[in-house]
Parts: C-alpha cells; structure tokens; sequence
C-alpha cells in the first residue's frame, strides 16, 4: 500500500502514521524528522533547512523532491509506503506521479483551535523523535521517552507563533493539493473536530477508512 498523509501540523497524522507503519509493515518517511534530524547532526542538508523550518516556511521543491528521491532507491520503500510531510507543493506531487503509483491520500481535517491547544501540550523525543503529548498520550514516567529513554522536549518550530505560521503556510500552499487529489478520486477525509478525541479513537477511523 502506498500513501500519502495530509494534514496541518498537530493534526495526529504524524502518530497515526507510525502505527499504521508497524501494522502493514511498510515504511513511515517523515520529511520533517528527516530535516530535524539533519539539522541535529549539522550536515549541510540541515545548515539549509534550519531557518527555514524556524521560520514555519516550506523547504523548497528542488530540496525535498532530491531528498525523497533519493529515499524511494531504498529495497524499503518498494513494499509500501506513507509519506508524512511530502508532497507540500503541486509540483512535488507532480513529481511524485511520475515516480510512484498513490493508491489513497488521507487529509487530516481539524480545527485551528484544537490544532493549538495539541500542539502546546506535545512533547518529542530528542533522540528518537517520539511523539508524546501530556495530556492524552502521556510517557510512562514524565519527561522521558518509553522508547529509547531519552529526554522530551518542545520543539521550536512547536511555538505558538511558530504554529501560526506553519499552519497559514499550510493553508495557502499545500491545502490546494488536496484538490489536486480530488479530482484524482484519491483523498480520503478524516474530520477530528472533537477536542476529546483519543489517537486510539483517531487511529480507528483511519483503519475504517482505508477498510482495515
């Protein structure tokens, strides 16, 4: 199975993906870990990306298609897929409809409010890159990661005005390309209005729509 993750920053898919990763037993590609994570080791890659991503803008095309090209050579990535982060522009995704067959584009849809409110409340592992958050998805013991033990953190680009920025971002660059896979008959709407939702219960509806 080979998909495509949709939705602004905070709106679960992130966790979602993981999940869904371990159970069909295809790779997860976060475009975000992987320049957080380039960033980390201060390689080129990450001096280019870092106030860039600081700043909540996109990092631009001729970078992230090279990055995922260069990721889709891996024997992984032929058994499956979720692209988390990637395509964000249309000519990304028309890139990516010469390199790969998408079979469902999942679009995350959630309110601004509940987007901020997540968002401030969620934690990552410096290590491994985790998600956690301390009020729904809470670590074992506070403050550090049941994976790999290392040390939650907020991130910067997690910042309230950070937030707002990705998310007008978001809205004016990459919301036009859900269109794009509608016409496709591609997306599939998750709506998550509700503030009380579990990931559990979000995971679930994910399983439903892609009939799992």
């Amino acid at each position: 199975m080979r998909l495509i993750f949709f939705g602004p920053p905070g709106s679960g898919k992130g966790t979602c993906a993981t999940r869904l990763s371990a159970m069909l037993g295809i790779k997860h590609f976060s475009t975000g870990d992987f320049f957080r994570e380039s960033i980390k080791q201060k390689n080129d890659l990450g001096r280019q990306a870092e106030s860039i991503l600081a700043a909540g803008k996109l990092v631009p095309d001729d970078i992230a298609i090279s990055v995922v090209e260069n990721k889709m050579k891996a024997e992984e990535m032929k058994r499956g897929f979720i692209l988390d982060g990637f395509p964000r522009t249309i000519p990304q995704a028309e890139w990516l409809d010469i390199v790969a067959k998408v079979d469902a584009v999942l679009n995350f849809i959630v309110p601004e409010s509940i987007i901020l409110n997540r968002i401030s409340t969620r934690r990552t592992c410096k290590n491994c890159s985790a998600i956690y958050n301390i009020k729904s998805l809470k670590p074992k013991a506070e403050g550090v990661c049941d994976k790999c033990g290392g040390g939650l953190i907020q991130r910067e680009d997690e910042k309230p005005e950070v937030v707002k920025a990705r998310l007008r971002v978001y809205e004016s660059q990459t919301a036009p390309l859900v269109e794009y896979y509608r016409k496709k008959k591609l997306i599939r709407d998750i709506t998550l209005d509700n503030p009380e939702q579990t990931p559990d219960q979000t995971f679930e509806k994910v399983k439903k729509v892609l009939k799992l």
